[in-house]
């Protein structure tokens, strides 16, 4: 029998009793916390991985096809501005189970930067495991669910070591130090090589009557660009670059698999029931001529790195919609939270969107903030170390400030860093070609006061 299978077969033949745990960590008390809905719902998270924000077909795009994303997005409230406070793979997802930034969480980066250690030392892998550590199961959404009952899956892309340092009940990742254990060894299988076990936890908890909560991030569309013959082989037909084609491709790959999981929730009438909220972890612009991604998308402050659409759909609860209110992935956990009834012990940042897509009223918040580090980070305990960007969107208006530090081994994701602050009017220029800072200094003054508000810097000044 395969690893794979044996992880598997081991946890789904496990029960699905769940432990509570003590209110001291990062909920309150039963007590404490407003009544649970009597019928709560399901939670499935689906998470893309390195997508622009443009490229769906709900969102626009002439040639790449996702018409199960498509539905979905019909079906429930869609944000088209959405967006990510960082542009990078495991600060994002670390901010989407905690619902905390990058600075408070203090995940960063991807890896400690390798200055600090050699790869290949017991040091290296220790700087490894105390940024697993940094991981409260307390203190994220699978951990607050638990409190309520619920059991949870983790598949797909999962930095944190093993799936039960997250508070997951269930999983596929066995984590770090064990091979491929740095983000997500057999969890990584899920989409490129089906559902099933996804399919199959979903099916054990229907049958216990016990409400789940499904944390469904695929590496897609994620490099190796390798999709099925048949999808590359239609956007071949269609665009110049075969680098651009397999993208295409990967993105459809990516939503035949999203049609996939509605579908087995669709056989378990389990629809109605199922709070489905939907983001990718970063932006992505394709290289037309190798297969990396181009400048200004990925790990950038800029709209190709930070912006995503985002999806909330609770058919029977939520109307179908579309808003034109800026959203964060900050704001899934209070989103979550309150669809279950839970209270955090200590403040979210974020706010719950069900206050607008629910219950009618207006989003309290009218500005989002954002932050960009190195890849790799360079001091464990200070985030500041690493800062590269920060940045807040107010209306129209978007402000980007840099910060004077060392670029690390993947530096050519930000050149050229610009010095001066960036303001842009993103209505009429989306894809900020036009520095206006020159021309508003009075704005430039109050957004970079919003933004020192936000995140008081103790060291760390910006350019020049």
């Amino acid at each position: 029998m395969s690893r794979l299978r044996y992880f598997i077969s081991r946890f789904a033949a496990a029960s699905l009793a769940v432990l509570w745990v003590a209110s001291g960590g990062g909920v309150a008390a039963a007590s404490d916390v407003p009544a649970s809905p009597t019928n709560p719902p399901n939670i499935v998270m689906i998470i893309g991985d390195d997508q622009a924000w443009s490229d769906y077909g709900f969102m626009g795009h002439p040639q790449i096809q996702t018409p199960n994303l498509d539905r979905l997005a019909a079906r429930g409230a869609l944000f088209k501005r959405g967006y990510v406070p960082t542009a990078l793979c495991r600060p994002s997802l670390a901010t989407m189970i905690t619902g905390l930034y990058a600075h408070q969480h203090l995940l960063t980066g991807n890896d400690p930067s390798p200055k600090l250690a050699d790869e290949k030392s017991r040091e290296y892998a220790n700087l490894r495991q105390r940024m697993i550590d940094r991981m409260d199961e307390n203190s994220t959404l699978p951990g607050w669910l638990r409190q309520r009952g619920y059991v949870s899956f983790q598949s797909g892309k999962w930095w944190e070591g093993s799936f039960a340092n997250g508070g997951f009940t269930h999983g596929m990742t066995r984590g770090f130090p064990h091979p491929g254990g740095r983000h997500g060894d057999d969890g990584l299988s899920i989409g490129r090589q089906g559902l099933q076990p996804v399919f199959d936890f979903i099916d054990q908890s229907l049958a216990s009557q016990q409400p789940f909560f499904v944390w469904y991030a695929p590496l897609l569309p994620h490099t190796p660009h390798n999709p099925p013959h048949r999808l590359f082989d239609k956007y071949a037909a269609t665009v110049d670059s075969p680098h651009v084609a397999r993208y295409y491709a990967m993105c459809e790959w990516f939503d035949e698999t999203v049609g996939q999981l509605i579908e087995h929730l669709e056989q378990h009438q389990a629809m109605q029931n199922t709070l489905l909220v939907y983001v990718c972890d970063n932006g992505w612009k394709q290289n037309p001529d190798s297969p990396g991604f181009a400048a200004r998308s990925k790990q950038t402050a800029y709209e190709g790195g930070v912006r995503q659409p985002l999806i909330v759909c609770w058919e029977g609860t939520i109307p179908p919609r579309q808003y034109d209110d800026l959203v964060s992935s900050i704001d899934i956990a209070p989103t979550i939270l309150s669809a279950v009834g839970i209270s955090p012990a200590t403040d979210l940042p974020g706010e719950s969107l069900l206050n607008l897509v629910r219950d009618a009223q207006p989003l309290e918040r009218q500005q989002l903030f954002g932050e960009g580090f190195t890849h790799d980070v360079a001091d464990l305990e200070s985030p500041e170390a690493s800062l590269i960007y920060r940045w807040t969107i107010r209306g129209p208006w978007k402000l980007i400030i840099t910060y004077d530090v060392e670029l690390d081994r993947h530096s050519a994701a930000h050149q050229p860093l610009q010095p001066q602050p960036q303001l842009f009017d993103l209505q009429a220029d989306p894809h900020e070609q036009r520095n206006l800072a020159a021309e508003q200094p009075e704005l430039l003054k109050q957004l970079s006061q919003d933004i020192a508000r936000w995140w008081p810097l103790k060291a760390r000044k910006p350019y020049p």
